[in-house]
C-alpha cells in the first residue's frame, strides 16, 4: 500500500514539470529571438567615444617630447630637470650642485632645506624644493615678468617660463642685468650654458600655477 501511494504521488510532479519545462524552453527560444532582433547590427559601424585624460608622464628620452603634458607645468618642471640631470635624483656635479633639478647648498637653505643628504634621497622634498624656488623668484622677478612678457629682448621672445627657468639657471639677480640692459648683460654657468639659451629653450610653457611667494620655504621637510 505504501508503495503505491508513493508511486502515484510522484506522477503529478513529473507531469508538471515537464508541461512547465517545455513551456518556458519554448518562451525563453522566443524571447531570445526576439532580443537579437532588436539588437541585431547590420553593417553598422561601433563607435566608442571614450573620454581622453591626459596621463601625468615624464619626459621620454627616446621620443624626446612630452606627448601628454603639452605645455603646461609638469612639462616645464619635467624639462627643466631633463635639461639639468637627465632627471636623476642623485646625482651631485664637479661643481656641487644636487639632485634632479641642480640645487646648490645657498640656494636650499633660502627655501628651508638644510639637509642635503636627506634632499638627496627623498624626490618628493627635490620636487617642493624647485616649485618653492620657483614661487620665490617669480615674486622677485614680478615686475620684469609684467613688464617684458612676449617682448623682444636682444633677438629673444621673453615668457614666464623662459624668466624662471633663466632664474633657476643664473639667479634672479642675473635675469634683471639682463632684461633691464636689453640683453648686453647676459650670464653663462660654468659648463658655459648661456642664460639666453634658457629664455629661448623654456619659453612658452604654462606656469600660472606657481604663486609668487616671496618668503617661499618648504615646511617640515623631514616628513616630506
Amino acid at each position: 500500500m505504501k508503495k503505491k501511494v508513493a508511486k502515484f504521488s510522484v506522477l503529478p510532479v513529473v507531469g508538471a514539470s515537464i508541461f512547465f519545462y517545455s513551456f518556458s524552453t519554448n518562451k525563453t527560444k522566443d524571447f531570445d529571438a526576439a532580443v537579437l532582433e532588436e539588437f541585431k547590427t547590420v553593417n553598422e559601424e561601433l563607435n566608442f567615444d571614450v573620454p581622453h585624460t591626459p596621463d601625468v608622464t615624464v619626459f621620454d628620452p627616446q621620443l624626446r617630447s612630452y606627448p601628454q603634458l603639452g605645455k603646461s607645468y609638469v612639462a616645464f618642471k619635467e624639462a627643466m630637470g631633463f635639461k639639468e640631470s637627465g632627471g636623476d635624483y642623485k646625482v651631485i656635479n664637479e661643481f656641487g650642485y644636487m639632485g634632479k633639478y641642480q640645487f646648490g647648498r645657498g640656494t636650499l637653505k633660502l627655501i628651508g632645506i638644510k639637509d642635503t643628504n636627506l634632499f638627496l634621497n627623498s624626490p618628493d622634498l627635490q620636487e617642493a624644493a624647485f616649485y618653492a624656488n620657483s614661487s620665490r623668484n617669480k615674486w622677485i622677478l614680478r615686475k620684469d615678468i609684467a613688464k617684458f612678457q612676449n617682448q623682444v629682448v636682444n633677438g629673444i621672445r621673453i615668457t614666464e617660463s623662459g624668466i624662471l627657468a633663466a632664474a633657476h639657471l643664473a639667479g634672479p639677480g642675473n635675469v634683471k642685468k639682463f632684461l633691464r640692459s636689453n640683453g648686453a648683460n647676459s650670464f653663462s654657468d660654468g659648463f658655459g650654458t648661456s642664460i639666453k639659451y634658457y629664455f629661448k629653450k623654456f619659453e612658452g610653457f604654462d606656469t600660472s600655477f606657481v604663486v609668487p611667494d616671496r618668503q617661499a620655504k618648504v615646511n617640515n621637510p623631514s616628513v616630506i
